[in-house]
């Protein structure tokens, strides 16, 4: 005997799941409620109903938020379930259009969006008119999977099973810096020239300031009085004169307000891969984007 579900029974409300997920995933009400764009009243009384309608309580409230139940913590896992489906459903949805049009979103850095990205854009734009572009301005890995952009620019190869990436020719930091402020240093000429320059941090691990020191540099903390993740505004901050960053030399170079600080100091490769759900097989509108970023890159 074939069983076959009875779809006229099933009265069950995708968006009170949704709701109580990511309300489970981002611990409390409000948090959710900015996730998924609504008031939080709103999310509170689909939470509510839920809880009605499976006739269980599903959080309980903390001095910190909300705490799932233990009933809560049975039931997460098959609402993780429902939404891996669905985003699923509109990855296939989404993908199977031929037709070159509809919206994209890209992802990348802030300093690729501001200085590399817009004549790439361009170019497609003038290709492929009907194909309306998202930037995504982001310096942390967006998730594609949960698609917070379609395609990506990054510099780390992507590791997911869902993701395809391809690898581009490496690109090259250099450290740059104002030329009146390398006059105010007199222009040292070596990395050991360097002891009383100002250098503008990247992050708060000192990243910056361990990878000159492993390239002959003598740097210590008195050297970065600034530290700054934005490349787009440590970029400006280079520019004004505040001391010497390091950046892409498609960018600096480019750049005629600034100047190679050292210029025989050889540069530092890093990689670049454009990275993309594997279902963009299953949208021409995808992999024609995916192609203009590859050849815009470098590819």
């Amino acid at each position: 005997m074939q069983f076959r579900m009875d779809w006229r029974s099933v009265t069950f409300d995708w968006n009170r799941a949704r709701a109580f997920l990511v309300t489970a995933e981002e611990g409390s009400l409000s948090a959710a409620a900015r996730a998924l764009e609504l008031a939080q009243p709103t999310l509170g009384r689909q939470v509510e109903a839920l809880e009605t309608e499976l006739g269980v309580a599903l959080f309980e409230r903390s001095g910190r938020g909300l705490r799932l139940t233990p009933a809560g913590h049975d039931l997460l896992e098959h609402a993780r379930i429902m939404g891996d489906g669905a985003r699923a459903l509109s990855l296939a949805a989404w993908g199977q259009t031929e037709a070159l049009e509809g919206e994209v979103a890209i992802s990348a850095s802030d300093a690729y969006a501001s200085y590399l990205l817009p004549p790439i854009l361009d170019a497609l734009h003038r290709a492929e008119p009907r194909i309306r572009i998202e930037v995504v301005v982001s310096n942390d890995l967006s998730d594609l999977s949960r698609r917070e952009a379609d395609i990506a620019v990054r510099n780390v190869r992507p590791t997911e099973a869902d993701l395809i990436g391809r690898r581009l020719q490496d690109a090259q930091a250099r450290l740059y810096a104002a030329p009146d402020y390398l006059d105010r240093l007199s222009r040292p000429g070596t990395a050991a020239d360097f002891g009383a320059a100002e250098f503008i941090e990247i992050d708060a691990a000192g990243s910056l300031m361990g990878l000159l020191n492993g390239q002959g540099f003598d740097l210590g903390p008195d050297n970065f009085p600034y530290r700054c993740r934005n490349f787009t505004v440590m970029w400006e901050m280079v520019r004004a004169g505040l001391g010497i960053g390091i950046l892409d030399d498609r960018i600096g170079d480019a750049d005629p307000s600034v100047e190679r600080a050292v210029p025989d100091f050889g540069p530092i490769a890093f990689p670049v891969w454009i990275v993309a759900h594997r279902d963009i097989a299953r949208s021409r509108r995808l992999r024609v984007v995916f192609d203009a970023l590859v050849e815009g890159f470098g590819g």
